[in-house]
C-alpha cells in the first residue's frame, strides 16, 4: 500500500493510477461524510466526486500541515456546503434566551445503532441537521459554523440546542 507522502507526489504529477490509489483509498470515509450533509445517495455521490475534483486540482496546496485525511475532509465539508447552499437555506431565526436546555440524564443507547442515530438525524429540520454536523460530528465552532453558513453565531447556537433537544425527544420515544 502507497503511503500518502507517495499518493500525494504522484497526483500532484497528475499519475492517473495514483490518483485511483487515493480515491480508493478514502472514498468510503470520504462519502460518510457526504452523507451526513446531503439528502439523498446520488446527491452525496456528487458531491464526493465534485470534491475529489477538487482535491485533485489542489493537492499541490497541500502544505503538509496537519492530517491529509482532515485537509480532505474540509474540502468534503465546503463541497458539501456548497451543494446544500444552491438547494436552500432553512434556519430558523434564533435567540438563545428562548432555548431551553435539556435535562440531562443517563440514556440507554446500548440498543441505539448507528444507522439508527444517522436516521434520526436526517429526520431534523435541514438546518438543524447541518449545524447539528458541523458542531456535533466535524468538531466547528459556531463562529466557524456561522462564518461557513454566512449566519449569526447565535443562530448557529440556537439551531444546535434546538436539533440537541428534537434529538432527545426522538430518544426518549423510543425509550418509552
Amino acid at each position: 500500500m502507497n503511503s500518502d507522502e507517495e499518493l500525494i507526489k504522484g497526483c500532484i504529477r497528475e499519475d492517473r493510477e495514483m490518483q485511483g490509489l487515493l480515491y480508493e483509498k478514502y472514498a468510503d470515509k470520504m462519502f460518510a461524510v457526504c452523507m451526513r450533509y446531503s439528502n439523498t445517495r446520488e446527491e452525496a455521490e456528487d458531491v464526493l466526486q465534485e470534491a475529489f475534483i477538487k482535491i485533485f486540482d489542489k493537492i499541490s496546496k497541500f502544505r503538509q500541515e496537519g492530517s491529509f485525511e482532515g485537509w480532505m475532509r474540509r474540502i468534503m465539508v465546503n463541497t458539501a456546503l456548497r451543494s446544500w447552499d444552491k438547494r436552500s437555506r432553512k434556519f430558523e431565526p434564533g435567540d438563545l434566551d428562548h432555548v431551553e436546555e435539556p435535562v440531562q440524564r443517563e440514556l440507554v443507547l446500548d440498543s441505539i445503532g448507528v444507522k439508527e442515530i444517522m436516521a434520526m438525524i436526517n429526520k431534523l429540520p435541514e438546518g438543524y441537521q447541518m449545524v447539528f454536523n458541523l458542531f456535533a460530528v466535524e468538531g466547528y465552532s459556531h463562529k466557524e459554523i456561522g462564518e461557513l453558513l454566512n449566519i449569526n453565531e447565535s443562530t448557529s447556537r440556537s439551531q444546535y440546542a434546538r436539533a440537541r433537544r428534537n434529538l432527545m425527544t426522538m430518544l426518549e420515544k423510543i425509550e418509552s
